[in-house]
């Protein structure tokens, strides 16, 4: 799916004439932005808080006897 997205400003002049421009492809949707009030991304510093863990299991704790192969 491929969306369109109209800025609201341009929704009047815009919107009629890329639906009509798309009516003929049925992978294009066409969608007018309605978002509203300041950016929340604005002045945010992103990433930093990500765990990189080793999925792996850990190895038990504490010492083994050493174990010799059967037949030697």
């Amino acid at each position: 799916m491929i969306y369109c997205v109209i800025p609201r400003e341009l929704a009047d002049e815009l919107y009629d004439r890329m639906v009509e421009y798309y009516k003929d492809n049925p992978n294009v949707t066409v969608i007018v932005d309605r978002r509203e009030g300041p950016d929340r991304r604005q002045g945010k510093e992103y990433g930093g808080k990500r765990l990189i863990r080793d999925r792996r299991r850990r190895r038990a704790t504490g010492s083994f006897p050493e174990v010799e192969p059967p037949g030697a």
